[in-house]
């Protein structure tokens, strides 16, 4: 079948079982073939390639409402609305989006990237329907991964609960970005099995019936022996004691089992559970044999071998930096204890985890735990390190609020994929943490201008004393610079003059100190003086360094890959003011919209955080301060 021709999913409902089958074949060798040039998340959607065909035969989308958890297994169901075409350009600037998009499809009804929300948008959508009276199925997907996140399980006791019609698919592929952990994924370990309970029970009603009663007890126990077969043997008691009919396990790959249980389903009033068993990777060996999840989201690779294809670049990840000098942190501080939320791989603590096992904690998808239990640590003398990335921070606010922040207690946060980060786009980008950070009483927050000084602020972080303090860090590779070999701490909140100037002066950090260095230096050579400080603490201040600075009441820059409303650039303003200095001040960094995806260069070109831009903005300013000048 052409895939390119496919646009709308209704012609599934006349296919037969063998045809389906080679669609499947088709879509899988179609999925291994573009995402070994554009990279994406394969190994997810090549584990739900059945699920989705059965999802759409079985359900007329979009009125009938299917929600992917996350999101980035959606790539079927966007090839069976009509985006076959679009696949040369996915996670690329202007192309199609590597997770649901509203704006892309009317299929698409809700938009995902983070975890574990399908389940409450479900109840909304169901709840809304039942309020207009009208007749749709509500169909939210879910990993086992997705499951341990707290919000889900809210969900889940909401709906079992207010007993809405919904069929909430539960995919279980034992894995999630890494391996599940938790006594969630253990007890789905059991109901993988256990075997087909509805079958089960069925088989011991009948034997029950035939058994002659003796005396009476028999017939009077039956239904507690009943009861108590049900709780010894069935695989899905725990969410029948949520209020949901489950049925499974169900081989996710076979589409006779696939349909029989839909239909099961469909007829069954209230709120149902299907538990479907699908392989990640499924239909390509290098993913399907992977243990590490390395296949979970992807650059381009070589189909035939599976080797990766990347850009030659010898310098260390950011996130190796850290989790190296834990690594020799920990060799002498024994207070140190590691927690991240599922992201082992991605902040690279694997061989953190491999080396220190016992004090690396991989919470799962669990991010408000993961703070909270940090700050646990904290009041009996640990010193934790949350390892997080920042897009997934945001969902921990509160706990940084009232259990870390207010007790001041001392934790520290590597806060991972700070700035922008690419092609999994708006979901993901890093850009509001300094925001919703800087403001927090008691917080520190910190940001590297290579990766020495990386090394440098991780032992700052752990060797700090007086409370909360984060380090930001990108996502990517370092500069390449040499490193020390003697680990320090940097005095906080003390920035460091990189070049000095007399005509204008640029506050920038991490990221963008580089493109400010360029601009001064080109500056230079038109005559203009400009002065760059790394002002690698955005909170505290360097107070002294800016009374200075703004004694010299000459135009100072500030710039930031972050967003502009309440972030640096703002307390450098709020500082001005407070102090009543009157100096020109211009702010550059994310305005105020979401960023979508593309490369960081071009997005970085599209909201004109370039070197170019540095440098026209310091010479309209010069321009302006010189007029000013000359009024007076």
């Amino acid at each position: 079948m052409d895939l390119t021709k496919i646009k709308q999913p209704n012609f599934l409902k006349h296919l037969t079982k063998k045809e389906l089958e080679d669609l499947a074949y088709e879509i899988r060798q179609f999925l291994i073939n573009k995402l070994s040039v554009t990279g994406g998340h394969l190994g997810a959607n090549l584990g739900v390639v059945e699920l989705t065909l059965a999802l759409h035969k079985h359900f007329n989308s979009p009125t009938d409402k299917l929600i992917f958890d996350v999101g980035h297994q959606s790539y079927i169901h966007k090839i069976l609305t009509g985006r076959t075409e679009q696949f040369d350009t996915l996670r690329q600037y202007n192309g199609l989006c590597g997770f649901p998009k509203m704006s892309e499809s009317k299929h698409d009804v809700w938009e995902t990237g983070h975890s574990s929300t399908s389940l409450s948008a479900a109840m909304g959508m169901a709840i809304a329907r039942d309020m207009q009276g009208l007749d749709y199925a509500v169909v939210p997907i879910i990993g086992d991964g997705a499951l341990t996140g707290g919000m889900a399980l809210e969900a889940l006791n909401h709906i079992g609960h207010e007993k809405k019609n919904m069929t909430v698919i539960l995919n279980d592929n034992e894995m999630s970005i890494a391996g599940n952990v938790g006594a969630l994924h253990k007890a789905l370990g059991r109901m993988r099995s256990a075997g087909k309970y509805n079958r089960m029970k069925d088989e011991i009603e009948v034997l029950m019936k035939r058994i002659p009663a003796v005396g009476g007890k028999i017939a009077q126990t039956a239904e507690r022996v009943k009861d108590s077969m049900k709780y010894f043997m069935v695989p899905g008691m725990l969410f029948e004691e949520f209020g949901f009919t489950y049925f499974g396990p169900v081989d996710g790959h076979d589409f006779k089992a696939l349909e029989e249980n839909l239909q099961y389903a469909s007829k069954t009033e209230g709120p149902v559970l299907v538990h479907v068993i699908t392989q990640k990777g499924k239909g390509y060996q290098p993913a399907e044999t992977d243990q590490k999840d390395k296949w979970h989201g992807v650059g381009p690779y070589k189909i035939d071998s599976g080797e990766k294809i990347k850009p030659v670049d010898d310098k260390p990840a950011w996130s190796q930096v850290v989790s190296d000098t834990l690594e020799k942190i920990a060799e002498k501080n024994e207070k140190l204890a590691v927690i991240t939320p599922a992201m082992v791989l991605g902040s690279k603590l694997d061989k953190f985890q491999e080396h220190f096992p016992k004090r690396l904690f991989d919470v799962g998808i669990a991010e408000q735990h993961a703070t909270t239990m940090a700050a646990g640590l904290a009041t009996q003398g640990m010193k934790p390190f949350l390892a997080i990335y920042s897009t997934f921070l945001q969902r921990a606010y509160d706990q940084m609020v009232h259990d870390v922040c207010r007790q001041n207690l001392n934790v520290a946060f590597g806060i991972d994929r700070a700035g922008l980060v690419g092609a999994d786009g708006e979901t993901h980008q890093g850009v509001f943490d300094i925001a919703f950070l800087r403001h927090l009483p008691n917080m520190v927050l910190m940001m590297p201008k290579d990766e020495n000084e990386c090394q440098h602020m991780v032992n700052t972080a752990i060797e700090y004393e007086d409370g909360p303090i984060a380090l930001r860090f990108p996502r990517g590779n370092g500069l390449g610079v040499e490193m020390d070999s003697t680990l320090k701490n940097i005095p906080i909140g003390k920035w460091e003059v990189l070049t000095t100037g007399k005509d204008a002066v640029i506050l920038t950090f991490g990221t963008t100190i580089e493109m400010a260095m360029a601009a001064s230096i080109q500056l230079s050579k038109k005559g203009m003086s400009i002065e760059v400080i790394n002002a690698r603490f955005l909170k505290p201040l360097d107070e002294e360094m800016l009374h200075d600075v703004m004694k010299r009441n000459i135009p100072i820059l500030t710039i930031e890959e972050s967003v502009l409303q309440g972030g640096f650039g703002s307390s450098i303003l709020e500082f001005a003011e407070e102090n009543q200095y009157h100096p020109t001040i211009k702010r550059m960094g994310i305005p105020d919209r979401f960023i979508e995806h593309g490369s960081v260069q071009q997005l970085l070109e599209e909201i004109h955080l370039t070197k170019e831009q540095v440098i026209e903005e310091l010479t309209n300013m010069l321009q302006m301060d010189n007029n000013k000048q000359k009024r007076a």
